[in-house]
């Protein structure tokens, strides 16, 4: 935990390794995530894709966390992921970013 995917158009692939670096950065330096060394970032091109009527490049990240953060923290956090990508990604006409809780559930092991 936080995990984020990335889902990508295919021109957006050779800024992603310094894309995840940059979120890993400004991820570690919030508040709002007390243990920066659980971050996972992944960024995964997506193969086809339609948007609208017209042949637009996208990101599109996921953003996964624990629950227990406010509403007001997470659009934070979401804001932070978004200024995040379109520094990284300006020729990119579609960025967009969703917050969403790890279910009660969630488990994982560390070796």
């Amino acid at each position: 935990m936080p995990h984020i995917r990335i889902e990508y158009t295919g021109e957006a692939g050779a800024a992603m390794q310094p894309l995840c670096e940059a979120l890993l950065d400004a991820l570690s330096a919030h508040d709002a995530i007390p243990n920066p060394a659980s971050i996972k970032i992944r960024a995964l091109p997506v193969q086809y894709a339609v948007m609208g009527s017209e042949a637009q490049g996208f990101a599109h990240a996921q953003f996964a966390l624990l629950p227990g953060r406010s509403e007001a923290v997470k659009s934070e956090l979401a804001q932070l992921i978004l200024s995040t990508m379109r520094a990284h990604l300006p020729q990119i006409a579609n960025l967009s970013v969703d917050v969403e809780d790890l279910s009660p559930s969630y488990a994982k092991d560390v070796l």
